[in-house]
């Protein structure tokens, strides 16, 4: 009796010892890391990063800890913004990274990323400029330590950046199992308090951004219905008519265009709604002064005119004729389209007529008058050419910043992401030029490489 209650556990515990040598060769296969040759895939890491602001590859956990990761996502969330970082092996394939990464997660933010020893970043302009992802990169590049140099750009980062989170970052995949029912409940009545709260403050914000905003284009509809008004009375003062002698088809076509542009800017701007609207107002009225300047060389018998853009110091005067010189009040030299009368004035050493607006310091230049502005100057000189101009002015030094863009519209014309703010979910439709480059060469200073608009490699 003994020996057959010593020997029956013996018989029972082999299918268990298998069992449990089965489930544990599973368990190894389950939890071990992917081998560092196996690169983790794009849509994995955009994955990870729709649900959590850091992402460490299994193959460079050894770069920064899971609490440290934690702790930096912490911070991250914390400040509510779109700030993306991950952390890959040495190896990982650079080609394209950036770009694909910001394709496949589909939200506009500033994207980090920690690759072996070497650190680099792209952002979508709305959230910080070429420029200041350049520099705050450079800011960082001599650090070794992985979480020293992570935490060090993510300070300077929230710092500088805008945009909001992404809202998947506070959804959960938790079903409460394991939570106490009153918890819960508890849980629930504070979540649904504090949404009352936040519903309340995003109302409350929203209304006076609006307010901001009708206030800013109210002020913004006196400079562009002067425009309008000055370029209606050269429309009067015009001695043309499409059936006098020697009109000809190419004449009356420039004529209509002309007409065309006034009545164009005329019915956008009275439905313009908020300040960025403004833009192809004035970027009408520029296209009709073209049209009366190209009508001006037909009758006259004398060459067409190149398309330039009109004079800086006052788009009134017209298109422009050349670049001058000219120095702002404690800013740098620069080239800037001048018209011939602006041009004759810089030469005899006498200041241009520029441009003067309202504000609540007396009349100034509309250049340091505001960053309402800035989208009645991107419409005359879209296409790039407005930053240059206006770099060292205050109106440039408020185009550079993120919040602009959210508050008045790129203004430039051709920058920006299409309307989506940080933390907007784009999809694929984002500059693509933001995310290109060489992997190292600064965070957007030369975007080097081949492929045109879609940059080069990482």
């Amino acid at each position: 009796m003994k020996s057959v209650a010593g020997t029956a556990p013996r018989t029972r515990s082999l299918p268990g010892l298998l069992a449990a040598l089965v489930l544990a060769a599973l368990t190894t296969l389950w939890l071990s890391p992917p081998p560092a040759s196996a690169a983790t895939s794009v849509s994995t890491i955009a994955d990870a990063l729709r649900e959590n602001p850091v992402y460490v590859d299994p193959a460079a956990s050894a770069q920064l800890s899971s609490g440290e990761a934690d702790v930096l996502a912490k911070q991250i969330k914390d400040a509510d913004k779109p700030l993306f970082v991950a952390v890959l092996p040495a190896d990982y394939p650079t080609q394209d990274l950036f770009q694909n990464l910001r394709t496949a997660t589909g939200v506009t933010g500033l994207y980090a990323i920690r690759l072996g020893d070497r650190f680099d970043a792209r952002a979508d302009s709305t959230v910080l400029s070429r420029t200041a992802v350049s520099n705050l990169v450079k800011s960082v590049q001599g650090e070794q330590n992985a979480r020293t140099q992570l935490d060090d750009f993510t300070d300077r980062a929230l710092a500088n950046m805008g945009g909001t989170a992404p809202s998947s970052w506070g959804e959960s995949s938790n079903d409460g199992g394991g939570v106490p029912t009153t918890a819960l409940i508890t849980t629930g009545a504070v979540v649904v308090a504090g949404g009352a709260g936040a519903y309340a403050l995003v109302r409350r914000n929203r209304r006076r951004h609006v307010e901001e905003q009708r206030a800013a284009l109210e002020k913004l509809r006196v400079v562009v219905d002067e425009d309008i008004t000055a370029y209606g009375e050269e429309l009067d003062r015009l001695d043309f008519h499409p059936a006098e002698p020697g009109a000809d088809d190419a004449m009356r076509a420039d004529y209509e265009r002309a007409l065309d542009a006034y009545e164009q800017a005329k019915r956008l701007m009275a439905a313009a709604t908020k300040p960025e609207d403004v833009r192809p107002v004035t970027q009408s009225l520029e296209d009709g002064r073209f049209s009366l300047t190209q009508l001006a060389a037909r009758r006259e018998g004398t060459p067409l005119p190149e398309r330039r853009p009109p004079c800086f110091f006052d788009p009134r005067h017209g298109p422009s004729v050349t670049d001058a010189p000219w120095t702002p009040p404690n800013g740098a030299p620069r080239e800037v389209p001048v018209c011939a009368a602006d041009a004759t004035r810089l030469a005899d050493g006498r200041d241009p007529v520029m441009r003067e607006v309202d504000t609540p310091e007396g009349r100034r230049p509309y250049w340091d008058a505001g960053p309402a502005y800035g989208p009645w100057a991107g419409g005359y000189f879209g296409g790039g050419l407005l930053p240059g101009l206006l770099v060292g002015t205050l109106l440039g030094s408020m185009m550079s910043t993120p919040s602009y863009a959210a508050d008045y519209g790129s203004g430039y014309g051709d920058f920006g992401t299409g309307g989506y703010e940080g933390g907007d979910v784009s999809g694929a439709d984002f500059n693509s030029g933001d995310f290109g480059g060489g992997f190292g060469d600064g965070g957007g200073g030369d975007f080097g490489g081949g492929g045109g608009d879609f940059g080069g490699g990482f």
